[in-house]
């Protein structure tokens, strides 16, 4: 169920515990995923893309939706999950140096060439948000 306010501040304070999601975009009528480093400023979602990629150029100004979630942070024993998805319109910005240093450190490649960052900011028009319990995480079996 896509709501307008009622999940975004929910939405918003789990988006603050893993700093990794994916971005989706329809790219030439076709749908497109990438990962994204999010921060939360405000109401707003705040990503870091790779720019050699032109993913932020061809996100700017259209509608996009960003989703995370807990999957692969959880230990033995935690049995909660999370997702969240937020759809709105991407902006190109330039982010300020708070915003840099709650980013952090960019990676150092993307697709073994040098990481060179550019921005999106996302106001969050719909948001979803759906909680599972009692969902065990697994280990990873390895293969003989």
């Amino acid at each position: 169920m896509l709501s307008a306010h009622p999940d975004r501040h929910r939405a918003l304070e789990l988006l603050g515990r893993t700093p990794y999601g994916r971005l989706s975009v329809s790219m030439r009528a076709l749908p497109f995923v990438t990962v994204a480093r999010h921060i939360v400023s405000g109401g707003s979602v705040l990503l870091r893309l790779h720019g050699d990629f032109g993913y932020a150029q061809a996100c700017d100004g259209n509608v996009v939706a960003y989703g995370a979630d807990n999957l692969g942070d959880r230990r033995e024993g935690d049995e909660d999950v999370w997702t969240v998805q937020f759809v709105g319109t991407a902006r190109l910005f330039l982010p300020s140096g708070e915003d840099l240093e709650r980013f952090g450190r960019p990676p150092r490649t993307a697709d073994a060439t040098p990481f060179r960052p550019e921005y999106l900011c996302i106001e969050p028009q719909f948001t979803t948000v759906h909680h599972l319990e009692g969902v065990p995480a697994r280990q990873a079996a390895h293969s003989a």
